[in-house]
């Protein structure tokens, strides 16, 4: 499978999905480090992908939305963008309520299917 197909089958199945570096039990970065606290402290299953493990999404992945940093942050299908941006909207009591959403809008398309 292309790689651009894969990224795109990624973030399309699950309603969060954080592209980082690393895994949320050891990131190898900071950026991912604080982007996964933040989607943690929210208390939301989320899907991840380390792109250290896959050379072809971490050459590729900027080039899918047009972001050219990790990590790359996923709710329902579209970017919201990275690090910066998750903690600001985590600071201002918007991370939870759009996650929360995300996977309540997951769980009422399979019932409703």
């Amino acid at each position: 499978m292309d790689v651009l197909a894969r990224i795109k089958e990624k973030v399309e199945n699950n309603p969060i999905v954080i592209f980082m570096k690393g895994t949320p039990q050891f990131p190898q970065c900071g950026f991912s480090s604080r982007a996964v606290q933040a989607l943690q402290a929210c208390g939301v299953k989320f899907t991840y992908v380390n792109v250290l493990d896959d050379p072809e999404i971490f050459q590729n992945l900027p080039r899918y939305a047009n972001w050219p940093t990790f990590p790359q942050i996923y709710v329902n299908g579209e970017l919201i963008g990275g690090c910066d941006i998750a903690l600001e909207l985590y600071q201002k009591g918007e991370l939870k309520p759009m996650l929360e959403q995300a996977v309540h809008q997951q769980q009422s398309t399979k019932v409703n299917n």
